[in-house]
């Protein structure tokens, strides 16, 4: 099963998720998808993989990515070998943008693990930042993009401490884990 996570900036995904990588590095069940980015590896944030957009471009026009998105003016893909782990019937957890998530959809089961807080702790936490004025604060907060009808969809609220959240997410990304089957075998509830 792929888990795409997604949720609004300030919601903790990459604190959140940096932790159940950890937490979950022994278990062979759960692959971390590493994004390529063509951002500088110093620039902070995830561990991703950095390229530049030509580099970037030649790996998408070779098939390097099993999805690949644009935003906020840059290039953003997860390694094709994501299609052979879900194939082996492991969960592949992946930090996913909202614009790609009916195509994931369509090629693999999806369980989307949405990360959020209350308004008030996402814009505290923005500003904590110190990346943003308070007037694009508020304008990130603003933007709110639905989700795709018809994916199943699990919501953390990162509203507590770092172990609470990482205890959260960890009994989402369990539930995933129960849901998966290798190829070739149902679920109880579902004929195949």
């Amino acid at each position: 099963m792929l888990v795409p996570v997604v949720g609004p900036s300030g919601a903790g995904k990459d604190t959140l998720m940096a932790a159940a990588r950890s937490r979950l590095a022994g278990d062979p069940r759960f692959v971390f998808a590493r994004r390529c980015i063509t951002r500088p590896a110093e620039a902070g944030g995830e561990d991703h993989h950095p390229m530049t957009r030509p580099e970037f471009e030649a790996a998408r026009g070779a098939g390097a990515f099993a999805l690949w998105w644009e935003a906020h003016g840059l290039l953003y893909g997860i390694p094709s070998e994501v299609g052979d782990r879900l194939a082996e019937g492991r969960v592949v957890i992946a930090n996913l943008s909202r614009t790609v998530l009916a195509e994931a959809a369509a090629r693999w089961p999806t369980r989307v693990l949405l990360v959020t807080a209350p308004a008030a702790l996402l814009a505290a936490r923005l500003a904590a930042r110190g990346r943003e004025g308070a007037e694009d604060v508020a304008r990130r907060l603003s933007r709110e993009a639905a989700l795709p009808a018809g994916i199943e969809v699990e919501t953390v609220v990162n509203d507590a401490g770092v172990e609470e959240g990482v205890g959260r997410v960890l009994a989402a990304l369990s539930r995933a884990a129960e849901g998966a089957r290798p190829p070739g075998k149902a679920r109880p509830d579902r004929p195949g």
